[in-house]
Order: structure tokens, then C-alpha cells, then sequence
């Protein structure tokens, strides 16, 4: 089995490095083949710009989603996001490592999505979900957050972690992958470093312990239910009879009576 993580954490003594580097040491003492993508030391540039395609379409005017599609067929891919998807292709699990800044992953992480799921050669129209390039493998997030896991409940002042984590999950999903169940290391304060002090370090080896375990069992993670083409009638909406699962992809809110 092989697996790939990507790291979006620009302090290689952080501990979200040290999360991926546990990752990685827990997966190759079950036998997995791992490789790590850590986006900052890399210099992974999360901008889409016209520099990245030497032979575009269209000189005149940079269109993203032509110059992809472009690139695609043509087998003009960039270097360094050929080599990403590469790397997607052969592993059986995708492992992102990131902290939540801001509510959201740190902009090298959505530059690296903006870039790797490249229009034509990642997913088309009709590749995507249950159709989509990276049906068959599985994807997890690890993240890390500043406060406690109460404050990201449902009813918490963060907001609900789940709903927080939807899009990059939706994103995943979008590429085929089946997205196991989140890892959210939480209390992890901005700044923080591995063994700053004697009671972080204690309660930070908890989260490292946890982290090794679950991977440890990764193949009984639960995979997080979205919803497939098969469920979208023709106007792009909902059918009647499919499920929802989450308050992204509803029902008509229903009018309040007066």
C-alpha cells in the first residue's frame, strides 16, 4: 500500500511537521510506502499564472480553466504539477497535513488544489465523483486548530468543525477520492513548537499518540457520505428520493408559518 501526504506548514519544527513526519513513520511500520509533498520547502507556488504553461493557447489572454484543458491534451502539464498528480496516482491514501488559519487551510494548500485538479487531465464535466480520476483510493485531512474541541462543537464559538472542513472534504470528493473521517488535533496554540515546555509536551505526545494509533486502523476510518452525479436530476438539484448530508446540499427550507 503507498501513501502520500502533503504538508502545508511553512516551519519545519512545527508540530503540524511533526504530525506529518508520525503519519508517515506509523503508515511504514504497517508496511505502506510513503511519500510527503511538504508545500513550503518545495516552493510550491500556489498562484495559477500564464509563466506556468510554456505552449498555451492563447497568449493574448490568460482563461485558467482553457489553458488546463490545454495543457491536458496537449501533455503539456507544469513540471511540478505532474509530478503531484503522479503522486496521487500511485498512492491508495492521500494524507493532508495542514493548521486552520483563518477558518480555512493556509493559501499554498488551496493553490496547491487550484493547480494539481487541473481541468481535463484530474476531472472534466463527466470525471468527477463517482466518476472522477481518484475513484477507488481514500483521503483524510489532519488539522491542527487553536483552541478546544468544545469551541469547534456544533454549537461553538469557532464554528462547527465539520462544517469548517466541508469544502476541502467536497473538494475530494469532487476528484473521486473517498474521504475517511477528519483527525483535528485541537489546543494547538499559533507559534506553538514541539516541547516548548514540559505540560504542552505531555498534552501535544497525547495527540501524537492518537494521530499513530488512528493510523494504525486506518482501513476501519469511517468515509464521510456525499452525495454522487447519480443524485442531481437535470437541472443540477437534488432529486426528491436521494439523501442529504450535510446543510451545504439541502432541502427547500421550509416557510415558517405566520
Amino acid at each position: 500500500m503507498r501513501a502520500h501526504i502533503v504538508l502545508a506548514h511553512p516551519e519545519p519544527k512545527s508540530y503540524n511537521a511533526h504530525l506529518a513526519a508520525t503519519g508517515r513513520e506509523a503508515l511504514e511500520r504497517k508496511g505502506w510506502s510513503v511519500t510527503v509533498s511538504d508545500l513550503y520547502q518545495m516552493g510550491f507556488d500556489p498562484c495559477e499564472r500564464p509563466e506556468h504553461y510554456l505552449a498555451p493557447l492563447d497568449r493574448s489572454r490568460f482563461d485558467v480553466q482553457s489553458e488546463q484543458r490545454h495543457a491536458s491534451a496537449s501533455q503539456t502539464i507544469p513540471s511540478d504539477v505532474a509530478a503531484e498528480i503522479a503522486r496521487l496516482d500511485q498512492a491508495d491514501l492521500l494524507i493532508l497535513q495542514y493548521p486552520m488559519w483563518w477558518h480555512l487551510p493556509p493559501a499554498i494548500l488551496k493553490g496547491w488544489f487550484d493547480r494539481v485538479f487541473i481541468y481535463g487531465d484530474v476531472y472534466t464535466s463527466k470525471k468527477r465523483f463517482e466518476n472522477g480520476r481518484f475513484v477507488g483510493k481514500k483521503a483524510m485531512l489532519s488539522v491542527t486548530v487553536g483552541t478546544s474541541e468544545d469551541t469547534y462543537a456544533y454549537n461553538g464559538r469557532s464554528g462547527d468543525i465539520d462544517l469548517l472542513l466541508w469544502p476541502v472534504n467536497f473538494s475530494l470528493a469532487y476528484g473521486g477520492f473517498s474521504v475517511l473521517e477528519p483527525f483535528v488535533a485541537y489546543g494547538v496554540e499559533a507559534g506553538l513548537r514541539y516541547s516548548d515546555s514540559s505540560s504542552v509536551e505531555a498534552r501535544l505526545k497525547a495527540i501524537t499518540t492518537d494521530f499513530a494509533t488512528t493510523l494504525s486502523r486506518v482501513e476501519t476510518i469511517p468515509a464521510i457520505p456525499f452525495n454522487q452525479m447519480a443524485d442531481w436530476g437535470g437541472d443540477g438539484r437534488i432529486t426528491p428520493d436521494a439523501p442529504v448530508y450535510s446543510p451545504f446540499i439541502r432541502r427547500k427550507p421550509q416557510l415558517e408559518l405566520e
